[in-house]
């Protein structure tokens, strides 16, 4: 087998039995995967190494995800996610299954700012998963909706999942064409699990909530109006880089020529974060102290993901330098596998990696050859990236190590494993297929 391509499952194996087997972190399992993989370069591996490490430093992918994770940390600190859901709440509160909804359609809003699936879990779910199980929900199916509803955190743009797919795809898609045709595809989960819970509420006989959790919609938008103030940071941004306004701006003004200059994924998060600051600015600190503990608290999110991707990044440098698209054009080459039956392939070695690992370590250790192999069989580049971002966001619901099951579970009072097949029946499949049919060109994504 070519040098690459093991070098590529060797790195795979590390990271999977560093971190599942011996329950170490993703960042000293990453660390280990890139030392692994720079030797096998033989005599050349410091120079790989280190010619790794330096393009990882100058990448804009790291930088652009350390801000995605600061723009989460403030939105949640400042409490503005609370306001958007207690908006959703008058909104959504008097339907059937009121609560389900409101997870679900939360989910969706925080998913699109932190990227998280995790995170995306427990904090929509802090609220509506012990409302569930209080207006009729069984533990059970009240986890699995929370768990289920996780995986938007890697669905909907902006999210680490998507800047590391766009940094793998080498200029053959801008990211404004995988925001928004991510978007597309995440609204195509959205309405998966709306219609879950519109199945789990007539199965289940779910009741109407009690009238004593409602707040009014005037109240709501009163106090938490300012809050979706922050969805303007990521329209703006779009607007000024993409359709009519932004050719108007490019053929009639004098700043066209700079347009081309805006990169979305520094400037979503820097928006968002300055529209937090003045929406959530009764809640931020007031003195050093308090902006010292406000950091100290993002602090652990940052050495997390600036490890994972910095050493991720410098594993992919490494890998291109040994010729990893070449050996995947090779193989590809020799083996009679059609447009079809490839994107299924990719899809569920992509779904399984993604069982014992996060979306974003998934993409990090098999995003890369995925998207190679998908376009070296003729899918269009931009399909490619969003049907493999579909596959891996089932992280959320992928049995057993998946962190939002056992989040939902304990929001819930469910044991975990009985979510297990519950997941895997009305999410993993489900969004499989979604991911499947958009790579096949059935499902229509915006410029695909």
């Amino acid at each position: 087998m070519p040098t690459a391509l093991l070098a590529l499952a060797a790195f795979i194996a590390v990271i999977i039995v560093w971190n599942v087997v011996f329950k170490r972190n993703m960042g000293e399992a990453m660390l280990l995967g890139m030392i692994t993989t720079a030797l096998f370069a033989g005599a050349q591996a410091p120079a790989y190494l280190l010619g790794g490490l330096a393009d990882a430093l100058t990448h804009d992918v790291l930088y652009a995800a350390l801000a995605f994770v600061f723009m989460a940390h403030l939105i949640d600190v400042t409490g503005l996610i609370q306001k958007i859901l207690a908006i959703l709440n008058s909104v959504f509160g008097r339907i059937r299954g009121g609560p389900a909804f409101i997870d679900t359609a939360g989910s969706a809003v925080f998913g699109s700012l932190s990227g998280s699936n995790s995170a995306n879990t427990a904090s929509s779910g802090s609220f509506t998963g012990p409302w569930m199980v209080r207006t009729g929900w069984t533990p059970t199916r009240a986890a699995t909706v929370l768990a289920g509803n996780g995986g938007m955190g890697a669905a909907l743009p902006p999210s680490a999942s998507m800047v590391i797919m766009v940094g793998f795809t080498g200029g053959m898609v801008t990211t404004g064409q995988v925001y928004l045709a991510l978007l597309v595809a995440g609204a195509y989960q959205i309405l998966l699990r709306i219609g879950l819970v519109m199945y789990f509420v007539r199965r289940d006989g779910i009741p109407k909530a009690d009238r004593q959790d409602l707040v009014p919609l005037r109240t709501s938008l009163r106090e938490g109006a300012g809050a979706l103030s922050i969805f303007l940071g990521a329209l703006i941004p779009i607007v000024v880089t993409i359709g009519p306004v932004a050719d108007f701006l490019a053929t009639s003004t004098p700043v066209g020529d700079a347009l081309g200059e805006i990169s979305l994924l520094t400037w979503i998060p820097i928006m968002i974060i300055g529209f937090s600051l003045v929406a959530g600015r009764d809640r931020l600190p007031g003195n050093l102290r308090g902006w010292s503990a406000l950091l100290d608290g993002a602090m652990p999110k940052f050495a997390t993901i600036g490890a994972l991707l910095f050493f991720a990044i410098a594993a992919s440098e490494i890998l291109g330098r040994l010729g990893l698209a070449e050996d995947v054009n090779a193989l590809l080459a020799d083996l009679p596998v059609n447009r079809f039956l490839l994107v299924a392939v990719v899809g569920l070695v992509v779904t399984l990696v993604a069982g014992p690992l996060s979306s974003t370590a998934t993409l990090t250790a098999v995003g890369q050859i995925s998207f190679l192999a998908l376009v070296g069989v003729g899918v269009d580049p931009l399909l490619a990236v969003v049907a493999i971002l579909v596959f891996a966001s089932t992280e959320g619901a992928s049995p057993p190590a998946s962190g939002s099951i056992f989040v939902a579970a304990g929001l819930t009072g469910a044991r975990p494993e009985s979510t297990f097949l519950p997941l895997i029946a009305y999410y993993m499949i489900p969004i499989f297929l979604i991911g499947c049919l958009i790579g096949w060109g059935f499902l229509p994504v915006l410029g695909g």
